[in-house]
């Protein structure tokens, strides 16, 4: 809303400095809840889109190497893989599920949350244009009252406060409407989001649980023989050396 400081205002105090301090501190928060709802409502999608193209991708990973000849002659590792293409593929599907679960308990209270908001800006825009106006007709009817009081006069300034009157009571009743429930609103915060996070919990709690299984199960049909990192990895440059060791690697 612009502001004019060359345009004359009325002289008697249309809302006390405590009111319109209450007011826009209360107005405040709200304005820091609807950013940090539309921030919320940005990060849980991109969470959501990074936990599904992390599983998608492992699904395709593991079916790359079922279609590799890599596979082929292993009897042995072609059943290590597909064990891990069986693993990936679940974890795919309870990542789904809990995705949904997250989009219809979490992603869609934040979408009707964040939808109420537009409303509750308008509300404060027409507060707003009604205490322009109601200065607008104040200072009108001081204009009159400061005039010689003439038959005119008189018949002018008696228009100007009927004109008044419902303006008055018009801003009065949205501006204490507002003063009212702007608190109850975002007192209401928690009440409202609680069991969406709840329910986001233990979303969380259940699919890790089952991952526990999944790479449990996992890890007992792959993991025979337990080697440690250490023992992989000298394995792993043991078997690197002997690859270099072929003449058609071996450096000119």
């Amino acid at each position: 809303m612009s502001w004019n400081p060359f345009k004359a205002g009325p002289k008697k105090q249309i809302v006390s400095k405590t009111v319109e301090r209450d007011f826009e501190r209360e107005y405040g928060k709200l304005q820091q809840l609807e950013d940090q709802t539309k921030k919320l409502q940005k990060d849980m999608k991109k969470s959501i889109e990074a936990d599904l193209a992390m599983s998608k991708s492992a699904v395709r990973i593991t079916s790359d190497l079922l279609g590799n000849p890599l596979c082929e002659p292993d009897p042995d590792f072609l059943g290590m893989v597909t064990a891990l293409d069986t693993a990936m593929k679940r974890m795919d599907a309870f990542n789904q599920e809990k995705v949904n679960q997250i989009q219809k308990t979490v992603m869609d209270p934040l979408k009707r949350y964040g939808n109420v908001f537009p409303s509750l800006n308008m509300a404060v825009k027409r507060r707003e244009q009604a205490l322009q106006e109601y200065k607008r007709l104040q200072t009108k009817v001081e204009k009159y009252e400061e005039k010689e009081r003439t038959g005119t006069v008189i018949a002018k300034l008696h228009q100007a406060r009927e004109e008044l009157r419902p303006i008055r009571e018009d801003f009065d009743v949205k501006n204490r409407q507002l003063l009212d429930e702007m608190p109850k609103f975002y007192n209401s915060r928690i009440d409202y989001f609680k069991p969406s996070f709840q329910s986001l919990i233990r979303a969380q709690v259940v699919y890790y649980t089952e991952m526990s299984r999944v790479f449990g199960e996992l890890a007992q049909q792959v993991d025979e023989v337990q080697l440690t990192d250490a023992d992989r990895e000298r394995e792993n440059e043991a078997k690197l050396s002997e690859l270099r060791a072929l003449s058609i690697v071996a450096d000119d």
